[in-house]
């Protein structure tokens, strides 16, 4: 049971190394490293936070073969990089700079991180705040007996 378990675990890890096809690869290994570079660096626009090398999506293999494509065509990485922008938008970067319209990338989990911390201790305050309450009068101890017919 354990052969079988560290068996799978093994091939859950080595997942994604299969995730860029083998005809994929360019023959040049300089162009393939830099291939390789650029790829871990975008987002593949399926999977949401993997690179483009780690997924096995459709669309994340288009995006491999245009960098492939690109590099071999005599492109830069900044170009590439610039070609992809161009055509899927800041969010393809796994690391988008930090302008006006990628705020929400940049500030939207330390907001909602803020959000949630301040609703917390508003709460918590409230709770305290509140004066506990007066203890029953024995007119309310015995109207309380009667309604519970003791």
């Amino acid at each position: 049971m354990k052969r079988v378990l560290s068996l799978l675990l093994a091939l859950l890890v080595a997942l994604p190394a299969l995730a860029v096809d083998p005809s994929e690869m360019l023959k040049d290994p300089a162009l393939e490293a830099r291939a390789r570079e650029i790829g871990q660096a975008l987002r593949c626009v399926v999977c949401q936070n993997q690179s483009i090398d780690d997924s096995a999506a459709e669309v994340a293999r288009d995006m491999r073969r245009t960098v492939r494509e690109r590099l071999t065509a005599g492109d830069s990485d900044p170009q590439v990089f610039d070609y992809m922008v161009a055509r899927y938008g800041d969010y393809v970067l796994l690391r988008p700079p930090f302008k006006l319209g990628t705020l929400v990338l940049w500030l939207g989990a330390p907001l909602l991180l803020l959000i949630a911390a301040s609703a917390i201790m508003l709460t918590a305050l409230r709770r305290r705040a509140t004066a506990p309450l007066p203890p029953l009068s024995d007119e309310e101890r015995e109207r309380l007996r009667s309604l519970l017919g003791r």
